[in-house]
C-alpha cells in the first residue's frame, strides 16, 4: 500500500480478548460500514447498527440509553441543545391547525419559541398562569388543545405545578405531556406519566459548562415516532459532545446533591437578611409549594431565587455586581455558582402585567449554586449584601 494510501486508510489497533477500556471510546466517525452489503441488510444491523451519525452514533446511543434508565425510560434522542429538545418535542406532537398550552411561568426561550414562531406554522397557543386553575381547565378543554408543555421547578420563580392534576386533565382531553425536568434532574418525576421529558444536557447532565446538548426522553415506541423527524431535521448531538456529557454524567448524583445541599442552607441564609424582601426556594416550609414539591421530588434542586428589599433596578445590579464568588450568567447546573439579573435575562419578552403575575420584579435576583464551600457562598452574598445597602 503506497504510503499516500495508508494515510486514508490507517492501521487498526484492535485489542486482545479481555483488554477493555475502563473509558469508552469515543466514536467520531461520520460513517460505519459492514463488510458486505447484505450484511447490511440483516434484521440485527438495520435495528441495532450503524450507518450514519446523524441518524445514530455509538456515542451518542450510550448517552441516550443512560439518560433513558435514569429517567425510568425505555429510550431517549440526544440532540445539540436543550432548546433543540424542545422543539423536537412540540413539532413531534403538534401539526397545523393544533394548540399547545403554556404556563406564564416558564423559561424565556421557551415561551418565545411557542408565542413568536409556532403561530407561523399554524399551531396556536394558550398561555396561562399555573396558579389559575379554572384558566387551566379551560386551556384543556379547547378541542384543538394537543399537547402541553410545562415545567418543574419553574424557571426562574422556582414555583411547583401540580403534576398529577395536569396529567389527569391530559388524560381525560388526550393531550401529551411534555415536562422540562432540567431543574428537577434525571432522577426525579419519572413516576409520573409524563409522555415526554426534555432535558438541557447543558445544565446538571454535563455539569461543568463547557459542552452543550440536549435529550427527549420517553417510551420506545413514543421515541420511535420522533425519530425520524430528529433525523431528518438535522439536530443530532455531536459524538464529542456526547462523550463530554458522559463524562459529567459520572459525577451527576455527587454534584447534584451538593447543588442541593447549597442551596438549602443559602436559602435559610437570605431568609435572615433584613435586605431581602422575600426568598423563593421549594425546600423552606414557608414556600407555598413546599409540601407539594416535597411528595413529587426526592429533594429540591440547586436553583433559588429571591428579591431585594426597597430596590430598584441601579441597585439591584449594583448587588449582582459586587458579588465575586457568583459569576454573572444565565446558565445553571455547573459546578460554579451563577447569579442573574432576573426580569433582564428572563422576562423580557412579557409584559408589565404578565411579569407581575409571574412575580418577577426588577429586584429579582435568580442565583444557580454551585458546588463551592457553603460558606464562602454565604461570605459572598453577605459581603455584597453589606455592599450594596451600607
Amino acid at each position: 500500500m503506497k504510503k499516500e494510501t495508508r494515510i486514508t486508510h490507517q492501521p487498526q489497533v484492535p485489542l486482545v480478548k479481555g483488554n477493555r477500556p475502563l473509558t469508552d471510546p469515543t466514536y467520531r466517525s461520520v460513517k460505519f460500514t459492514f463488510p458486505t452489503i447484505a450484511d447490511s441488510m440483516t434484521a440485527e444491523a438495520r435495528s441495532s447498527g450503524f450507518e450514519y451519525t446523524r441518524d445514530s452514533n455509538p456515542t451518542t446511543r450510550q448517552l441516550e440509553l443512560l439518560c433513558a434508565e435514569l429517567q425510568d425510560r425505555d429510550d431517549a434522542i440526544a440532540v445539540g441543545t436543550g432548546m433543540a429538545s424542545v422543539w423536537l418535542a412540540l413539532l413531534g406532537n403538534l401539526s397545523a391547525g393544533d394548540r399547545v398550552v403554556i404556563f406564564l411561568e416558564s423559561y424565556r426561550p421557551t415561551r418565545i419559541a411557542v408565542r413568536k414562531f409556532l403561530p407561523r406554522y399554524g399551531i396556536a397557543f394558550e398561555m396561562v398562569s399555573l396558579h389559575d386553575r379554572k384558566a387551566v381547565e379551560s386551556a384543556f378543554v379547547l378541542e384543538d388543545t394537543k399537547a402541553v408543555l410545562f415545567e418543574s421547578p419553574t424557571n426562574p420563580m422556582l414555583q411547583i405545578p401540580d403534576i398529577e392534576a395536569i396529567l389527569g386533565l391530559a388524560e381525560q382531553h388526550g393531550v401529551a405531556t411534555i415536562l422540562d425536568n432540567t431543574f428537577a434532574g434525571f432522577h426525579n418525576h419519572g413516576q409520573y406519566a409524563i409522555d415526554f421529558f426534555v432535558h438541557s444536557l447543558t445544565k446538571y447532565a454535563g455539569g461543568h459548562g463547557d459542552v452543550m446538548g440536549g435529550i427527549v426522553i420517553g417510551s420506545a415506541d413514543k421515541i420511535r415516532r420522533l425519530k425520524p423527524l430528529a433525523v431528518n431535521m438535522g439536530a443530532t448531538l455531536d459524538p464529542g459532545a456526547a462523550y463530554y456529557i458522559l463524562r459529567g454524567m459520572k459525577t451527576y448524583y455527587l454534584r447534584y446533591e451538593r447543588h442541593c445541599q447549597n442551596a438549602q442552607a443559602l436559602a435559610e441564609y437570605l431568609v435572615s437578611r433584613p435586605e431581602v424582601a422575600e426568598v423563593i426556594y421549594p425546600g423552606l416550609k414557608n414556600h407555598p409549594d413546599s409540601a407539594l414539591a416535597a411528595k413529587q421530588m426526592h429533594d429540591f434542586g440547586g436553583v433559588l431565587s429571591f428579591s431585594l428589599k426597597n430596590a430598584d433596578r441601579e441597585r439591584t445590579w449594583a448587588f449582582i455586581d459586587a458579588l465575586q464568588l457568583h459569576v454573572t450568567a444565565s446558565s445553571l447546573g455547573s459546578t460554579d455558582s451563577l447569579a442573574a439579573p432576573v426580569q433582564l435575562y428572563l422576562g423580557t419578552d412579557l409584559s408589565d402585567e404578565e411579569q407581575a403575575e409571574a412575580q418577577i420584579s426588577e429586584s429579582t435576583v435568580r442565583l444557580a449554586v454551585g458546588i463551592e464551600h457553603i460558606d464562602d457562598l454565604i461570605a459572598d452574598v453577605a459581603q455584597a449584601l453589606d455592599a450594596t445597602f451600607s
